[in-house]
């Protein structure tokens, strides 16, 4: 990769030259505080010493986002999603409890939100992506009505179990946007979760399920999407393709689909359930600065997740335009490709770790079943376990309920768990 070559001496002499009307200077600097910041954060402790790094995060608290799947169905509560940001920080690590105002890689600086400058030597932007609610007309005001949630949002996650729980008759209606996601099988978890409390609870025949997505397909790798299709049929549940929630009108309990091969065209579906999954975009940081693509996504080299552009910049997570799926799985896995990218060029010597890709989707069919895929950038299976993983499985429910967020908290944040296929390191510590 050309860029992997490059001399840093003209950014180490640019920062050097900044670093005097900085007001704050630090050989590596993290932007974010969440799962791909606290964890690269960590590792770069272990490389830098603690007091050359320092962490922008203006949140008081972190949330582990993917159990919001189980506290929107009723599984877990919302407090077990949150620790203090205090408690996830590395020690002795700088952070900066402001947001990220401006990028200037040219200078080697960023500025924050009450003015401050830092400068760095090294910069790993871990920003996350942007929920768009505001595109879709009659949001997000819509939610102050009842019968409407988002498990995407910590403010509406427990609305949607509101609404499930109030659930007495009609169309419990579920929605893909006609944007990048983060966790693209989560719009569809909840449906089958709701699907199952409405059997438990003996609604399920008073009820018209409806999963309306703006995706061609009910899930992008074939071998997870035949067993998928499969369960479908097997509950009853109505899957419309192609199809874009633009509009909520929350006082009627009614939602508006525009159809995606035919523009203009629109349905409207009564409903006495919703569960919307908002449109999203890239870091809007990000997309002001020179560091973004053409879509404003953060432009990394897919295999060592370097800037293409600005070689003492990386990145990891959903900010980046890495053609992968945007989870917490994909995380782990690229914090271990990064360190590793990172401290080969410290050693002037050109990294050698390649990331594949790799991004795991557990798809929760019920409150006891998983179908745990894993896959490439190429969109193929790269399966940890020795069985059919797009077969349901109870166990796989368990480590994703229990298993990954002990994983997550003592693990990955602590930059002491990951690497292409993460649920290896399971295999590898015996949880077989």
């Amino acid at each position: 990769v050309a860029v992997i070559g490059l001399c840093f001496h003209c950014y180490l002499v640019t920062s050097v030259a900044h670093r005097a009307s900085a007001d704050m200077h630090y050989k590596m600097l993290v932007l974010g505080g969440g799962s791909g910041g606290i964890s690269m954060s960590a590792r770069m402790k272990r490389l830098f010493g603690a007091e050359n790094v320092a962490v922008v995060e203006p949140s008081e608290t972190h949330y582990y986002q993917p159990i919001w799947t189980l506290v929107g169905a009723g599984a877990k509560t919302s407090a077990s999603s949150a620790r203090h940001t205090a408690s996830v920080m590395p020690a002795g690590v700088k952070w900066v409890k402001s947001k990220v105002q401006e990028i200037n890689p040219e200078n080697n600086t960023i500025r924050t939100d009450d003015g401050k400058e830092i400068s760095y030597e090294y910069l790993i932007i871990a920003l996350g992506l942007q929920l768009h609610f505001e595109k879709i007309k009659g949001l997000p005001e819509g939610f102050e009505h009842p019968k409407i949630g988002s498990n995407y949002s910590i403010q509406t996650v427990e609305k949607t179990w509101k609404a499930l729980k109030d659930f007495k008759a009609g169309n419990a209606v579920f929605t893909f946007p006609n944007t990048p996601v983060k966790c693209a099988g989560a719009p569809q978890k909840i449906m089958y979760l709701s699907d199952a409390y409405l059997r438990k609870t003996g609604k399920r025949n008073e009820a018209r399920v409806i999963y309306n997505t703006s995706l061609p397909v009910l899930f992008g790798i074939k071998k997870y999407a035949d067993s998928l299709w499969d369960i479908v049929k097997q509950r009853d549940l109505q899957i419309n393709l192609r199809q874009n929630l633009i509009e909520v009108r929350a006082d009627k309990q009614e939602a508006v689909f525009e159809n995606l091969d035919k523009p203009g065209e629109t349905t409207v579906f009564e409903y006495e359930m919703l569960h919307v999954t908002p449109p999203m975009g890239p870091n809007l940081i990000v997309k002001s600065s020179p560091l973004g693509d053409e879509a404003g996504w953060l432009d990394l080299d897919k295999d060592y997740l370097q800037h293409k552009k600005y070689p003492n910049v990386f990145g990891i997570g959903d900010c980046t335009n890495l053609p992968t799926a945007k989870t917490g799985a994909a995380v782990a896995a690229q914090s271990a490709v990064l360190s590793r990218t990172i401290s080969m060029i410290l050693k002037n010597q050109k990294p050698d770790k390649i990331y594949d890709g790799y991004t795991s989707c557990p798809l929760v069919t019920s409150y006891k079943s998983v179908i745990l895929a894993e896959f490439d950038y190429n969109g193929q299976p790269l399966e940890t376990f020795p069985i059919n993983q797009a077969k349901e499985s109870r166990i796989m429910y368990h480590m994703k309920a229990d298993v990954m967020p002990h994983l997550y908290w003592h693990g990955l944040l602590r930059g002491l768990w990951g690497g292409p296929g993460p649920y290896r390191k399971l295999m590898h510590l015996g949880m077989k």
